[in-house]
């Protein structure tokens, strides 16, 4: 997701909402209808949106349509369209014909006028209008940013992830189904340039003084990731020598910016060099790379990321790690466009597996400096990350109810990938599992035992008390150590039934890898006056029960 830790506070905050989800909340209807694949949902595939939209910035308001083509799993009569309040939905239409609607908070039961065949492909028009609710802290709160540049001029975006789509366009608001392309004509005020997602594929000047943007999109498509970015913008643009060939980088930014622009953006080659380099080809070739230029810190809306971190190193103008490694880069650029690997190429199912999204990306932006800075200098980042980590609730939260875990997803979940990493202690291998699943799972949305099966069967080890561990439960391994006798005696504590990973220490200063379980077990033949120290690079805690 879009939450980054601008701040510790932030971050606080981030995880008391994961405990509210987790813990406290009380599920409604509404979170059920949002977050179930329902009989509503279930008997109809997916597989293009036409949205066309007239944005009113005097009014603050929208109106437009949605055509929803699909095809008929089953032979069924009444789908689920999701549009949130204060937004209203005006009509739905199929084959000319207006159909009943029943609402049910932000769930509306369109009943169509014939059974539906199965095996064949219909479309439905969805027409709606409002004023859409206005976000006072993007992109933390959707959805509407309603902004002025220092010019004067209007300065629009779109943030949903979380609320969802619907609360700014009528659509089949769950994760697990993405229309296999969309169409996006967006009309503006004609002194306005909009941007979306995929090519531009032409403008059209109205006789009323507007203009329509229609932009194409080629592949699958999260609906949270459908984007309006509207403002005085200009665009230059390079060619990134990739993997697939020559993919096209478009740079849009505010008129006032554009030189500060073309010297900065000269970090997006390093971060695609590096990201094809750990997880395969950039995977949206035919939809081009763009960065836009926005009024808030960014998103990973695919093929138009969002950027807005002030044409600085870090965050912000902070380090995360507190290290001095994250003022070395430009935090929004590397980590919102790791989510197009992870979250807009592989993206979870249901929400309570956001950790898919947030831990592979929060990791990537170790994985970077690794490749352009130091591997020393990357497990300094990510270490440095740990102080971030809450430990309040799990990180995987209730399923079929729209609710994400703890904010411990980003670096608990960093810092479990940089674990395993050392546990599978090849990092060719480690390499090759994570271009692995981009390859696997390329364009589809997955569970987390997907990528867990996946991961333990690339690496030929049961790792599920592994990731039990870290993402379903809140403590962290304690390796407990004793010298005694002129033995080290050891074991796992704290932990899942099954916690048994391999673990490098150093006795002496001298490297030894041990296999605790939750059995004590001994080393012998330990040198004289000997000391112990576990590596560094494992998100675990020693403890010295004898306390020498």
């Amino acid at each position: 997701m879009i939450q980054k830790l601008m701040t510790f506070l932030v971050f606080i905050v981030l995880s008391t909402i994961g405990t509210a989800q987790h813990n406290h909340h009380h599920f409604t209807q509404q979170d059920t209808l949002r977050g179930t694949i329902t009989p509503e949902r279930a008997w109809w595939d997916l597989t293009y949106y036409h949205l066309e939209v007239s944005v009113h910035p005097e009014t603050k308001s929208l109106k437009g349509s949605n055509t929803i083509s699909y095809q008929v799993l089953e032979s069924k009569q009444i789908l689920q369209i999701d549009l949130q309040d204060p937004l209203i939905l005006t009509k739905a239409e199929q084959s000319g014909q207006t159909l009943q609607v029943k609402k049910v908070g932000n769930a509306h039961f369109v009943t169509l006028n014939d059974l539906q065949i199965k095996g064949t492909k219909r479309e439905i028009k969805i027409h709606y209008e409002g004023v859409p609710v206005e976000s006072k802290r993007p992109p933390w709160e959707a959805v509407m940013s309603w902004k002025k540049d220092k010019n004067g001029i209007d300065f629009i975006t779109t943030t949903c992830q979380g609320e969802g789509a619907s609360m700014w366009w009528p659509c089949k608001d769950h994760m697990y189904d993405e229309p296999e392309g969309m169409k996006m004509s967006i009309t503006v005020p004609g002194h306005l340039v909009d941007v979306s997602n995929g090519r531009l594929e032409k403008t059209d000047k109205n006789r009323d003084g507007t203009k329509t943007y229609h932009w194409v999109v080629k592949n699958p498509i999260s609906n949270y990731c459908v984007n309006l970015n509207i403002g005085d913008y200009v665009s230059f643009s390079e060619k990134y020598n990739g993997e697939k060939g020559k993919l096209d980088c478009t740079y849009y930014v505010l008129r006032d910016d554009k030189k500060k622009a073309k010297k900065h953006f000269r970090e997006v080659p390093k971060m695609l060099e590096a990201f094809e380099h750990w997880f395969g080809p950039y995977p949206f070739y035919e939809d081009s790379y763009k960065l836009v230029q926005v009024p808030y810190p960014g998103m990973e809306h695919q093929s138009s990321v969002t950027y807005g971190n002030g044409f600085e190193n870090g965050y912000g103008g902070r380090d995360l790690s507190q290290t001095g490694v994250g003022m070395k880069w430009d935090f929004i650029i590397v980590h919102e466009s790791g989510h197009e690997w992870f979250a807009n190429n592989i993206t979870y199912k249901d929400m309570a597996d956001m950790w898919i999204h947030e831990g592979f990306t929060a990791y990537s932006e170790n994985l970077f400096v690794n490749y352009h800075f130091s591997k020393k200098e990357a497990e300094d980042y990510v270490i440095g990350t740990r102080s971030y980590i809450q430990n309040d609730v799990p990180i995987i939260a209730p399923y079929d109810v729209n609710a994400s875990g703890s904010g411990d997803m980003y670096y608990k979940g960093a810092n479990m990938l940089h674990t395993l990493r050392q546990v599978i202690n090849d990092d060719e291998k480690w390499r090759s599992i994570l271009r692995g699943l981009n390859k696997d799972f390329y364009h589809q949305t997955v569970t987390t035992h997907q990528i867990e099966t996946y991961i333990s069967e690339k690496v030929g080890m049961d790792l599920e008390a592994f990731f039990t561990q870290y993402l379903r439960d809140v403590r962290i391994p304690v390796f407990e150590y004793r010298f005694l006798n002129g033995k080290l005696a050891y074991r796992w504590s704290n932990t899942v039934k099954g916690f048994a990973i391999p673990l490098k220490v150093y006795l002496n200063g001298q490297e030894k890898w041990l296999q605790p379980t939750a059995s004590w077990q001994n080393l012998e033949n330990l040198p004289k006056k000997p000391q112990l120290k576990i590596d560094r690079n494992f998100y675990v805690i020693p403890y010295n029960v004898m306390g020498n």
